[in-house]
């Protein structure tokens, strides 16, 4: 009947919420999300909602909210999670979503143990003494959900799950540089503490916000390898679907013009955060998607 409009189905309802979390607290994942198919952009949706939330619980707790009470509501979600992944209804829309999302893409569940792991991490651990113990937590935090994407582009090649990993660790980084200030505000430091000494930076740069030779030098080194991490993540981009290609280098190269965000704040990220306005995404998108095409930007990548 014309001008009758058909309620969602319960499934279309959960990735719907998906959805809106996902908008809500990801801006560049979600304007580069857009450019997937519509069925993968579901997908997406439901991987980004699931990390979401034990992020937030650990990341910004209210105030009741000990460590161990957050352990609690992490092993809830869990148990939560492992019974939707085993096809038992469950009461959270982003686990419905996501184990759908799981059993259609046939993502190893170990991979979420290995996320939600990490999340435990944080928990009792808030200094890093080397770059190699960081990514003992970074691998869990981020590299996975890099090669579960590669699940949902069902290309599972150990040469292209390297890649995944490799840039889930860069926009992680990313993240750990924009987020200094905010991160010591939690007692955190993701900045490996032998190269802190090697530049001469000390805890007192967090605590008082200073900007000084000492810190920009060790901001300079720190941008240096993400943009690495990135270029070297990139090599990985051909070697998936056409149709998801574009999305994944638009990503890879919006979360890198924080990095350049960062360097016009002349390393200050105490008082100010890099981010990119909308504006400058779609002007990036549109520069960047005629590149692409024409595969301008698999050849001698400079970082911007």
């Amino acid at each position: 009947m014309a001008g009758v409009s058909v309620p969602p189905t319960p499934a279309e309802a959960d990735y719907a919420y998906c959805r809106a979390v996902m908008r809500q607290h990801g801006a560049s994942y979600y304007f580069a999300t857009l450019f997937f198919p519509t069925e993968l952009r579901k997908a997406v949706f439901s991987l980004y909602a699931f990390v979401r939330y034990p992020d937030q619980w650990v990341d910004c707790p209210s105030p009741e909210m000990t460590p161990d009470r957050i352990r609690q509501r992490l092993d809830a979600y869990e148990r939560e999670w492992l019974r939707a992944a085993c096809g038992q209804p469950v009461e959270h829309p982003v686990l419905r979503a996501f184990a759908h999302t799981v059993r259609q893409y046939r993502i190893p569940v170990k991979l979420t143990a290995d996320f939600l792991d990490a999340m435990r991490m944080d928990l009792t651990q808030c200094r890093y003494p080397t770059f190699e113990a960081l990514q003992q937590y970074t691998w869990g935090s981020a590299s996975v959900v890099g090669v579960m994407m590669c699940y949902l582009f069902r290309q599972t090649a150990p040469q292209t799950l390297s890649y995944a990993s490799q840039m889930g660790l860069a926009m992680q980084l990313t993240n750990f540089l924009r987020d200094v200030g905010e991160d010591y505000g939690r007692g955190r430091i993701y900045l490996p503490q032998d190269e802190m000494a090697r530049f001469g930076v000390c805890e007192a740069h967090f605590a008082q916000g200073r900007v000084d030779d000492c810190w920009r030098a060790f901001m300079r080194f720190q941008i240096a390898r993400c943009r690495e991490l990135y270029a070297t993540a990139e090599q990985g981009i051909s070697l998936l679907p056409r149709q998801v290609q574009f999305p994944v280098l638009l990503g890879s190269r919006l979360y890198g013009e924080i990095l350049s965000k960062i360097e016009q704040n002349n390393y200050d990220v105490f008082r100010h955060r890099a981010h990119t306005t909308h504006l400058e995404k779609v002007r990036l998108a549109s520069r960047l998607y005629w590149q692409w095409r024409r595969g301008a930007w698999t050849n001698g990548r400079t970082p911007a």
